[in-house]
């Protein structure tokens, strides 16, 4: 176990841990949850083209607003200078469809904009084709530092040789302290089934993952592990319960929005590729 225990530790990445709902006053135009987002002027609220499950014409349908994080306020908070210092992230996902990120087809069911603080910004009204159900509401978001380590989905897939040593990294894993579920910005997502950045890698290179027949065996072997260094979580929201509203992705799953490396040192934030899981 000492083995996996150093290579925790050197794979241990810094990330931000989100208390969405925490009390406390919401800010204009600083973080938070829901609610209408702030824009600068001229902002085109984003669509997405596609059925769903209770409806089969195919159509344009707006995004969700999920949340705006305030970069100068975050920023320090990642170890690696990984977030800009200035202006909003802000996270859009279509809500009515849920894609789940496995087919090519799924490009631009969600969508992060950063508004880098150069222009004024106000509220952005909800579009009247906008359901209710997902228009969310306004709750305050506390963020706090933390240290994350790899799942066993990630961490495999680093070291496929130690693949039959689950039982010594799940011990190792909680003598570390986890990093315990939860949304977050930055860090290693908290996987529900397997590792996400090789499907990114497949995905974005036109392979639809929906079935086996064409699964490009070849390719996952050779951009495997290089994949976890490729592509960064950019931020984790997970399904939660308040007292009177509850997000649900799936079955108590979690939303990830994933952003090669290179993308996110160059703040191409339309470049994101967004993945659901559940149990």
């Amino acid at each position: 176990m000492d083995k996996i225990l150093k290579l925790l530790e050197a794979m241990q990445r810094g990330m931000i841990r989100l208390n969405i709902g925490a009390d406390g006053p919401i800010v204009w135009g600083r973080t938070r949850f829901g609610g209408c987002p702030d824009v600068p002027e001229g902002f085109v609220w984003p669509t997405f083209t596609s059925d769903t499950f209770y409806d089969d014409t195919v159509k344009p349908r707006p995004l969700s607003f999920l949340a705006q994080f305030d970069c100068g306020a975050l920023a320090a908070m990642g170890p690696e200078g990984l977030l800009p210092r200035t202006g909003l992230l802000s996270f859009f996902y279509e809500m009515e469809s849920a894609r789940w990120g496995f087919d090519p087809a799924d490009a631009g069911c969600g969508r992060v904009y950063w508004f880098d603080g150069s222009q004024p910004l106000a509220p952005a009204p909800f579009p009247r084709e906008l359901d209710e159900e997902f228009r969310l509401p306004r709750l305050r978001v506390q963020a706090k530092a933390d240290r994350s380590f790899a799942s066993w989905a990630d961490f495999a897939q680093v070291h496929p040789e130690l693949d039959e040593l689950f039982e010594d990294y799940a011990e190792a894993h909680e003598t570390m302290g986890g990093s315990g579920e939860c949304s977050k910005l930055l860090g290693w997502p908290d996987v529900i089934q397997d590792n996400m950045t090789l499907e990114c890698e497949l995905v974005s290179r036109g392979y639809n993952l929906g079935g086996l027949e064409d699964y490009p065996t070849h390719l996952a072997e050779r951009e495997g592990a290089a994949s976890v260094e490729n592509w960064r979580l950019l931020f984790q929201l997970d399904s939660f319960e308040m007292e009177d509203f509850d997000l649900n992705f799936g079955d108590d799953g979690a939303l990830y929005f994933y952003i090669r490396t290179e993308d996110l040192k160059a703040r191409r934030f339309d470049r994101v590729w967004v993945i659901l899981q559940c149990g």
